[in-house]
Formats: structure tokens, sequence, C-alpha cells
């Protein structure tokens, strides 16, 4: 049974740091790009950082970029997104994601593995 599983979230206030976590299971981790994603009620799921199975190709949104950083550890099979500088629009639902093919950080619809997800908020 393939498995993403988040962890880190939490409540901090504005400028504060979280580190989320994903680990995954039932699948070989190195041979699978990988994403975060975060969503928000009433908003469509949006992507946040991929980063290839190599762990050295990178995307980030404009709106996260410089304080947010996306890595893993193939050998632990773990994904990881530090985030810094937190703002309360980064307040949602976070999930990591997982998609064997190679392609842009767009669309969740191209990501066929999905954790259930981890809340982060932010206050002001």
């Amino acid at each position: 049974q393939v498995l993403l599983v988040e962890s880190g979230g939490g409540a901090v206030e504005a400028g504060g740091s979280l580190r989320l976590s994903c680990a995954a299971s039932g699948l070989r981790f190195d041979q699978y790009n990988l994403g975060w994603f975060r969503q928000v009620p009433g908003k469509e799921r949006e992507a946040v950082s991929c980063v290839g199975w190599e762990g050295i190709t990178t995307y980030y949104a404009d709106s996260v970029k410089g304080r947010f950083t996306i890595s893993r550890n193939n050998a632990e099979n773990t994904l990881y997104l530090q985030m810094t500088s937190l703002k309360p629009e980064d307040t949602a639902m976070y999930y990591c994601a997982a998609r064997t093919d190679f392609g842009p950080c767009r669309r969740a619809v191209d990501f066929g593995v999905w954790g259930q997800g981890t809340q982060v908020t932010v206050s002001s």
C-alpha cells in the first residue's frame, strides 16, 4: 500500500517557522518527483514547491520564494518543507504529493499519490 503521511503542521505567529515532513512507504521513493501543495476552503489546491527525484531540480511558487525550502532524503523516504518568515496568507492545509513522470509543478491533477494533509495556521 502506497502511503504519504505529513506531519509538522501547527499554529505559529507571523514571522515564525515550521518544518513539514512527509514520510513515504510502499513506493520506490527515489523514482518519484515530489511536491507540496496547499489548499484553503473554497479555493483550488495550489502548488507550493516541487523537487525532482534527484533532489536537485526544484520549483517554488512566487509567493514562497526565499522563505520556503524543499528537500528530500531518499535514504529515509522523506520529503521536507522548511517554512520561514511565515505570513497569515500561508495559512492552509498542506499536502505532499508524488508523481512518476517529470513535468511542470503546477497542476494537482498531475500527481497521482497524495497524503492526508497537515494544517498550518499563521496568526498576525
